[in-house]
């Protein structure tokens, strides 16, 4: 009768830390799927505002509440994107997104041109409606290895009007950025959020933690 007794306590312990571990699960995929999520950089083209292997959160709820439609950690959509609320990112803003070239990739650049607008590269000077944006806060000028891969349309583009519900992108790293200039403008459904703070930054060339960026705002 003891046994029988202990055997039932031990199913009833398993099935409440299964219980307790499904739910953890669900709560996590909520969280990631609605309200924040983590991503690392793992390119230089937002140098030196993010660096290769800064760790940032991303708000999803800053353009509007997306319903969860993919299968939990997988790229399977249910249905369609919804989301209440949808509004368009103000220029200058940092954002996560779906590369529209392979939607499975992730890409993060920084907010340039709005809906109606002009967009025109001269000389490597970004100009929206005709004036000259004052972007020296952030950009950065570096020749690539090669740079002849990448002269055109890199330092002279369009000039470009981005249709309603686009925006265009660009890395903050001008000369090492695959963006706008080059794949086109992108759909704000493509949007998966706004990049708000660092929270981890590893240097895998000196194998060593960056302190002084964790907890640093993103803008």
């Amino acid at each position: 009768m003891e046994k029988t007794e202990e055997l039932q306590k031990k199913k009833h312990i398993v099935v409440e830390y299964f219980e307790a571990i499904v739910i953890a699960l669900i709560l996590a995929f909520f969280i990631r799927e609605v309200f924040v999520q983590a991503y690392k950089i793992p390119s230089g083209s937002m140098k030196d505002t993010l660096l290769i292997g800064d760790h940032l959160l991303v708000s999803k709820m800053s353009y509007g509440i997306k319903i969860p439609n993919e299968l939990p950690f997988t790229r399977t959509k249910l249905f369609d994107d919804i989301r209440f609320f949808s509004s368009i990112p103000e220029r200058f803003d940092i954002i996560v997104f779906k590369y529209p070239e392979d939607p499975s990739r992730d890409f993060i650049k920084r907010t340039i041109g709005l809906p109606g607008e002009t967009v025109e590269v001269k000389n490597q000077v970004v100009y929206i409606n005709g004036k000259a944006i004052d972007d020296s806060a952030f950009v950065k000028h570096i020749e690539p290895p090669l740079p002849l891969m990448y002269s055109f349309p890199r330092d002279n583009f369009g000039p470009v009007t981005v249709p309603e519900g686009h925006v265009f992108m660009m890395g903050d790293n001008r000369e090492n950025s695959q963006d706008s200039r080059y794949w086109g403008f992108l759909d704000v459904n493509m949007i998966k959020g706004k990049a708000i703070i660092l929270y981890w930054s590893w240097d895998d060339e000196d194998s060593s933690v960056r302190w002084g960026r964790i907890g640093n705002l993103i803008h």
